[in-house]
């Protein structure tokens, strides 16, 4: 009687593990992609401060290693391809400050297609630096 017990309670567990596995692979594929989507979110955040702050230097022109907004945005993204959409914009505010606003936007994809999980996210930074008062030397 107990070897009949030992082989029953095998060939359960057998089962159950069959049942759980793709549920756990599934979870492990989405908790995949949640890491992906939060690491170009990092990316794409740092990219539009990287070009906000480059346009709201005036010496970044002349010391810089880039040569514009979009080069200075995207030094944070050189593994990221396709590389994201960078846009500039300048102006002053209500209260007369002058700001630069540097906007990143990157399509990210999924691993897999899932059908509850969206295939793909648009990924939008914005980041708006405010200018200083020039003063002669």
């Amino acid at each position: 009687m107990q070897l009949r017990q030992s082989k029953a309670r095998r060939a359960l567990a057998a089962v159950e593990l069959a049942v759980v596995i793709p549920l756990l692979a599934v979870l492990f594929v989405i908790a995949v992609d949640w890491s992906r989507i939060f690491y170009y979110s990092v990316i794409v955040n740092n990219c539009a401060r990287n070009g906000a702050l480059y346009g709201s230097d005036p010496y970044s022109v002349v010391n810089s290693t880039y040569p514009d907004m979009t080069s200075a945005a995207l030094a944070d993204a050189p593994n990221v391809k396709p590389a994201p959409t960078v846009t500039s914009a300048t102006g002053t505010d209500s209260n007369g400050h002058a700001y630069v606003e540097c906007t990143v936007t990157y399509t990210f994809r999924t691993v897999t297609n899932f059908p509850l999980v969206p295939s793909g996210t648009t990924i939008v930074r914005t980041v708006r630096v405010y200018k200083d008062t020039q003063f002669p030397n």
